[in-house]
């Protein structure tokens, strides 16, 4: 077993997740109740990803999931959360990918995208196409002048090298959010912040936040419920988008009570 325990990054309160080797799908456990991480439980998707059933609601949960998805985890895990957000450590996936090395990763057979499949809403796309193994292209633009356009694609960039990037946000939209309930745990210690000319921060690494936005996508994508090859193009994403991809791409849940002998 494995603990990690720090703050949420919208509600500020402490949350501790225990890993523990369990036979069967990656699954949740909150309050006693159990639930697998898939597309069908999400019930919000602003600002982060949040999972619900019974009752119970699970928020940020993409920075975890990325990290199964990049070690390739898809069965053999039971995360037990208490508290109603899953921590942000420091904003990224890299402590949640060190605490899944102690997890074996059982191969996992891909499947098949069946059809091009095409998303928009406004100013966001995402495009994922049938291909012999998974690769993934992140496009962002923002109007700043630290940020701008950027891009990353995996291949050639490991994801695991995508671990480490951070939440990003602005320091112009702290108190809007802040007075929607969001962001009340955010701290330098937790989040890449950019006033309106500079990060507040030193950045990690160059195109750190197309690096995040990539993560998130893996986080999200994890919600299909198993893992797919397909070449993925995701431009100005958000989990929205994400999560509706993952919606369609879910099988039943007789296809995956086969897939993982449940």
């Amino acid at each position: 077993m494995v603990e990690l325990e720090g703050i949420g990054l919208h509600t500020g309160q402490r949350a501790t997740v225990r890993i523990h080797p369990e036979s069967g799908p990656v699954r949740f456990r909150v309050g006693g109740v159990e639930f697998r991480p898939l597309a069908s439980q999400v019930v919000d998707t602003a600002r982060c990803t949040v999972l619900g059933a019974n009752g119970v609601r699970l928020m940020t949960v993409e920075h975890l999931l990325a990290a199964l998805f990049i070690r390739g985890i898809w069965e053999g895990v039971l995360l037990e959360v208490t508290g109603p957000e899953i921590p942000i450590l420091d904003g990224s996936a890299q402590e949640w990918l060190e605490a899944l090395e102690a997890f074996p990763s059982p191969d996992a057979a891909a499947w098949s995208l069946p059809a091009p499949l095409r998303l928009e809403e406004g100013r966001s796309s995402l495009l994922a196409q049938p291909a012999e193994a998974f690769s993934l292209l992140v496009t962002i633009a923002f109007p700043h002048p630290k940020i701008g356009y950027q891009a990353v694609e995996c291949p050639p960039t490991p994801l695991a090298e995508l671990a480490p990037a951070r939440t990003f946000g602005f320091l112009s939209e702290l108190e809007a959010l802040r007075s929607q309930g969001l962001i009340q745990g955010a701290s330098l210690q937790n989040a890449l912040v950019f006033s309106d000319t500079e990060p507040l921060t030193p950045l990690r690494m160059l195109r750190e936040p197309a690096m995040h936005k990539a993560l998130d996508f893996l986080g999200d994508l994890y919600l299909a419920g198993v893992p797919y090859r397909g070449r993925f193009v995701v431009h100005r994403g958000s989990h929205r988008l994400h999560v509706e991809l993952a919606r369609r791409l879910q099988p039943t849940w007789a296809e995956l009570s086969a897939s993982f002998q449940i």
